[in-house]
C-alpha cells in the first residue's frame, strides 16, 4: 500500500521491512474496506473513523495493537501461537511466522465489535465506586 511507503522506507533492516510490508499488504488486501493511515508515526487501519488495528516496530518484534478488548478476547489463542502480549499489544518476534488466521480473527472481531462505535478508541469501562 502506497500510504505506508515512507514508513516502510525508514526501516533499516531489510527483513523487518519485508515482514512489515507483507503484514500491511495482507491486511489491506484481506480487508479492502479498511482505511490505511499513518498516525502517531505508526501504520494503522481504521473503519468508519474508528481504530481497528495498528502496528509498530521494536528491535526484537513486530508489535500488533488491536486494543485491550481484542487482546482479552484472544489471549489464549495469542499465547497458543507462541506470542507474548501485554494489555495493549501483541509481540510477534521477527524470527517467528505470523499467524495470519489469528490476525484475521482479531481484525474481524474489532470490525464487528466496533461496528456502531462512533469514537476512534473504545470507551474505557469505568468501575463502580464502592
Amino acid at each position: 500500500m502506497t500510504v505506508f511507503a515512507d514508513f516502510l522506507a525508514q526501516i533499516a533492516d531489510p527483513q523487518q521491512r519485508e515482514r512489515t510490508q507483507a503484514v500491511l499488504d495482507w491486511v489491506g488486501e484481506k480487508f479492502p474496506q479498511l482505511d490505511g493511515k499513518i498516525a502517531w508515526n505508526q501504520p494503522m487501519f481504521t473503519d468508519h473513523g474508528t481504530f481497528i488495528i495498528g502496528f509498530s516496530l521494536a528491535k526484537p518484534h513486530l508489535a500488533v495493537a488491536p486494543e485491550a478488548a481484542a487482546i482479552d478476547h484472544f489471549a489464549r489463542e495469542i499465547e497458543q501461537a507462541g506470542y507474548e502480549h501485554t494489555k495493549l499489544l501483541i509481540r510477534i518476534p521477527w524470527n517467528r511466522d505470523v499467524d495470519f488466521p489469528l490476525l484475521q480473527r482479531i481484525v474481524e472481531f474489532n470490525m464487528l465489535d466496533k461496528m456502531h462505535c462512533a469514537t476512534f478508541w473504545r470507551k474505557q469501562k469505568t468501575r463502580a465506586s464502592s
